[in-house]
């Protein structure tokens, strides 16, 4: 199987947090409560923008570079 794109449109919440974890902090900055809520795996990232009100193409750029950035991990 292959790895979606996260720019797919239907690419559920849930799934995109699993496959970069990394993006999950851009949830947070943005104060979305999407991160443990029992939806993420019916919403998209077009979803949860027009649920919280963020504009999502900056949103989808900061989840792009946060993949493209991970944070350090470990020690």
């Amino acid at each position: 199987m292959t790895r979606p794109l996260i720019s797919d449109p239907d690419l559920t919440l849930d799934a995109l947090m699993r496959i970069w974890p990394d993006t999950i902090s851009v949830f947070l900055r943005h104060r979305m409560i999407c991160v443990g809520c029992l939806i993420t795996p019916f919403h998209t990232v077009s979803d949860a923008c027009r649920e919280h009100a963020v504009d999502e193409a900056d949103f989808r750029r900061e989840l792009e570079r946060a993949v493209a950035m991970p944070s350090e991990r470990g020690g």
